[in-house]
């Protein structure tokens, strides 16, 4: 299922049409396109060219990896995400390689090599979700995380598929209207609050 956005002007048709399902198809991700998601994660931009991020990856063809991956998900998002065929730690290293000194920066940078991986997985026909709900204590015991590599987010990735799979109150989200806020919400002109002066 696709379900781009409505959006209010005429964006790029990638942007328009990147979405973060709950339902995805039970059909495997050729290694060759996994790979392409990670090459794009890989030229992202970020402080210093210090490219902080790191991603453990597993998918349905391993069944106990992709397992394990799961469990250092919070129940919430264990329930819809175990159907994912990839599953996917990100990580991001806490300081800077050449002086040692705190990366105030690497959370937003692994942000933008996400936001690359998720266009990229748009282009093959692939949908990513990002998830916050992550039991960060047992995925850095799990896979042995050392101090000072902070554990981020999740990801999902797969091909679309049919919300009517989902649990009833999942597939009510999945299928209710995409919405943001308006231009005036979030870009500002002469003071915090006020909107941009648009000529």
């Amino acid at each position: 299922m696709e379900n781009p956005a409505n959006t209010d002007l005429p964006i790029h048709e990638l942007l328009r049409r990147r979405y973060s399902p709950r339902a995805f198809a039970p059909r495997a991700v050729d290694e060759g396109a996994l790979t392409l998601l990670f090459e794009a994660a890989r030229w992202a931009a970020s402080c210093m060219n210090e490219q902080p991020w790191r991603f453990i990856v597993a998918t349905q063809e391993e069944p106990e990896a992709h397992a394990r991956l799961a469990s250092c998900l919070v129940e919430g998002n264990r329930r819809w995400a175990s159907a994912a065929p990839v599953l996917v730690l990100g990580l991001g290293v806490e300081t800077f390689a050449r002086n040692g000194k705190a990366n105030p920066h690497t959370w937003h940078d692994l942000g933008l090599a996400l936001g690359n991986l998720s266009l990229q997985a748009t282009a093959l026909g692939l949908a990513v979700h990002m998830m916050a709900g992550v039991e960060r204590e047992r995925a850095r015991e799990v896979y042995a995380i050392p101090e000072g590599v902070s554990v981020i987010t999740a990801i999902a990735i797969g091909y679309p598929g049919d919300p009517a799979l989902l649990p009833e109150d999942l597939e009510a989200r999945e299928r209710a209207p995409r919405v943001r806020r308006p231009l005036d919400e979030v870009v500002f002109g002469e003071r915090f609050g006020e909107p941009r002066s648009r000529r």
